[in-house]
Formats: structure tokens, sequence, C-alpha cells
């Protein structure tokens, strides 16, 4: 798998936000959505990856810089076709590696408390994170959980 920096203008890294984007939209209320369009995506403290098998797009991630000891995963997503063969572990562990590179001490992460999130929530478990409070500028909500980890 090849993990790459994405500029987010190809059509298919496009597509694929855009489907995120929409089932974030089925699965929060409008005004607790916490889902990045693109252009939230193209934001300077925002650095995001796709990943690819060939020519072919697998997922993508983003690392957001929240101050210089701390930062959040965003936009974790899997192309649903490659669902459970490994893409979202691999994207993950680059972004892991990202954030320490960078010197952050704390890599932190907000995602859905229903059980369609389930196994995202199982993968950030796997990798050291744990429950906590809301972060920055998050609040608590009955449809998120937030999850941290020191580096």
């Amino acid at each position: 798998m090849d993990i790459k920096l994405d500029d987010l203008t190809g059509t298919e890294i496009t597509s694929l936000i855009e489907e995120h984007v929409h089932n974030m939209g089925i699965h929060y209320p409008d005004d607790i959505n916490y889902g990045f369009n693109i252009e939230d995506l193209k934001k300077p403290e925002i650095t995001f990856w796709s990943a690819w098998e060939q020519n072919e797009l697998v997922g993508c991630g983003a690392l957001i810089e929240l101050d210089s000891q701390h930062g959040e995963l965003k936009s974790m997503k899997t192309v649903p076709s490659h669902l459970r063969k490994g893409v979202a572990k691999q994207i993950l562990e680059h972004i892991i590696e990202e954030a320490k590179k960078r010197g952050y001490t704390r890599l932190s992460l907000g995602t859905g408390a229903m059980e369609a999130f389930e196994a995202a929530r199982k993968l950030y478990k796997n990798y050291g994170f744990e429950y906590c409070k809301p972060f920055s500028d998050y609040e608590e909500d009955p449809y998120s959980v937030f999850m941290t980890k020191e580096l």
C-alpha cells in the first residue's frame, strides 16, 4: 500500500470525502456533525493522506495540528470494497508515526458512539487510545465519543 500526501483535487478522493460526509450526516444530526468536507480539509493546519494499491484509492486519513504537542486524527475512511483488509490499520500507523516525528506528545480523536462505529472504536483501542472528555472545541453529545493516546 502506498500512503501519500494528497492535495484533495482528484476525483477519486473527492468522491470518497463526499461519501464520508454523507455517511456522517446519516448518523449525526446537522448541529453535531463533525465531518470535514474537502474545503475544511484544505486548511493549512491539516495534513491529508490518501492510500493506494496500484492505481486504486483504498482509504484516507488526516492529521490536524491542535498545538505544538497535540494532534487530532481526522477523516479516517476506507473505501467500502476494501473494508477489513487492514487499510485503516496502515493509515492509522502512518499517522501515529507522523505525529511522533512532529514531536506531539498526544494524539486525540472523536468518533461515533453508535454501533456503526464499533469497528473504528475497537481499532483505536487496540492502538492504545483511551476514552476521554471532549478536547479542543468539542462538546459532550450522545452521538460522539472521544479518545486520546499519549505518544
